[in-house]
């Protein structure tokens, strides 16, 4: 559980193990090398690639990419990055000072996400917005937004989660809660504990010659039930197979043969009376106007018993099952 690479030496001497002992191995390394195992802090893997997220994300930066050209009027380049996964202390700490962090619920889905807005992209922002050309940098000093500034972040978050919620809505439909906006990264606790596990995924906005930056992190228990969808991507004609093999099943179904049994009387007796019985009893029945007619023991009409063209037939009454009664109309 180290991450020291092996020596040369010793992988020489693990290769001849036969003519070396593996303990004068183990006694050479020194105490200092070898770290302690807690299970608690290791970082869980995730094996699975999150193909779903993948088109998710860049669905999200073609919409959000309208929607910033119709706030500001300038057109943006917008590039989605690669998925991240890691602690949640690992992402916190490599926030730039100071980030609008806008806490989210992804409802109906449990836990809160975290989109956050670098200050390079809320002061390009609202340089172009206001006309500028960024000729003049605005410098940061580690100063809270401005109520202006702020109101720009709102407009910019409403239209992200807007376009979130499109780019979600042909794998799983969610609907963005808007909590509230922190400055400090200590104040935003979406895990129980540091070591848990998020998915970050970093997105780069490009207008001009300047640029900006934002990240939505998701801790990974709240998408973990939807980890099999997130992971197969959805095939583009899938509906169109359905369709296909619903239509080839109810066609191959309605050939399939079936056994009708009718049931003409029951007679109620007792176990002496049957082991009474001999050759040439008569047990009397009770004739009915309607008997009931069942497949596989599931009633499925009731009918009247008779006779046609000498043969012995039932004149169906009523069906008890409603897609029968569909598939008889048709």
């Amino acid at each position: 559980m180290t991450d020291s690479f092996l020596s040369q030496d010793e992988i020489d001497r693990l290769l001849n193990a036969d003519s070396e002992s593996h303990d004068d191995l183990f006694d050479s390394m020194s105490d200092g090398v070898i770290k302690p195992y807690d299970p608690h802090t290791q970082r869980r893997v995730i094996r699975q690639r999150l193909h779903s997220l993948e088109i998710i994300n860049e669905r999200f930066a073609r919409q959000f990419r309208m929607g910033l050209f119709n706030l500001l009027r300038r057109s943006s380049d917008i590039t989605a990055g690669n998925i991240k996964i890691q602690p949640y202390h690992e992402f916190a700490r490599n926030l730039p000072v100071p980030t609008n962090l806008n806490l989210l619920h992804l409802n109906p889905l449990r836990g809160t996400s975290l989109m956050t807005f670098s200050s390079g992209l809320v002061f390009m922002a609202v340089d172009n917005l206001f006309g500028g050309d960024g000729r003049f940098p605005t410098k940061a000093d580690g100063r809270e937004f401005t109520p202006t500034e702020q109101r720009v972040i709102h407009r910019i978050l409403s239209m992200a989660c807007e376009a979130y919620e499109f780019a979600w809505n042909s794998i799983y439909k969610i609907k963005t809660e808007y909590i509230r906006s922190e400055i400090q990264v200590k104040f935003t606790n979406i895990t129980s504990s540091p070591n848990d596990v998020v998915v970050t995924t970093p997105f780069s906005v490009e207008i001009g010659s300047h640029r900006g930056e934002f990240n939505i992190c998701i801790p990974f228990s709240t998408i973990e039930p939807l980890q099999e969808l997130l992971s197969n991507p959805p095939m583009d004609n899938s509906r169109q197979e359905d369709s296909q093999w619903r239509s080839m099943l109810a066609s191959q179904m309605r050939e399939t043969e079936l056994e009708l049994a009718a049931r003409f009387a029951d007679v109620n007796s007792r176990l002496s009376s049957v082991m009474r019985m001999k050759k040439g009893d008569i047990i009397p029945l009770d004739k009915q106007e309607v008997i009931e007619a069942c497949i596989g023991g599931v009633p499925v009409f009731t009918a009247k018993y008779g006779e046609v063209n000498n043969q012995y037939a039932l004149k169906i009454e009523r069906l008890h099952q409603s897609a029968l009664t569909s598939l008889n109309k048709e």
